[in-house]
């Protein structure tokens, strides 16, 4: 057999699987597509959350270290002085991660929606919302490292 070439599926093999499983969707390889985008989506939003908490626990251990550090020396003159941005920071990112992960199951759902009703369009609005967050929130931690 030909590695390359797909095997032929006979009507009747076709008519079978729809035996098989009458209640499936004519069009369940959208939906399975469907389903991983939505599952990208949402690996996206975990880690954007996972970064949001790692850079606030970060503000926390500065701030307990700083807390150490004064009981030690009696002063914090060697140590730089933190602007407090850090946990702002992290919870933001912990809100966008949470905010990525509702829309991607908001646009899920109407895609599923589409699919069924065979009037399939492509929405580029979450793409558009998550790409303008990451260029500010990349444009503002120039500005705040530089």
């Amino acid at each position: 057999m030909n590695l390359t070439t797909r095997p032929k599926h006979s009507k009747d093999q076709v008519q079978e699987s729809k035996d098989r499983c009458p209640k499936c969707s004519p069009h369940l390889a959208d939906h399975m597509a469907n389903e991983r985008t939505f599952l990208a989506w949402v690996r996206t939003g975990l880690g954007i959350m996972a970064l949001g908490f790692v850079v606030e626990r970060f503000s926390l251990f500065i701030k307990e270290m700083m807390v150490l550090l004064e009981r030690t020396e009696g002063s914090l003159q060697a140590v730089p002085v933190l602007q407090g941005y850090s946990s702002a920071w992290g919870l933001c990112l912990v809100a966008f991660g949470t905010l990525t992960s509702l829309f991607a199951f908001i646009k899920y759902k109407r895609i599923a929606k589409q699919i069924e009703n065979r009037n399939y369009y492509p929405s580029m609005w979450l793409d558009a919302i998550l790409t303008f967050f990451v260029v500010v929130i990349g444009g503002l931690l120039m500005i705040y490292l530089g």
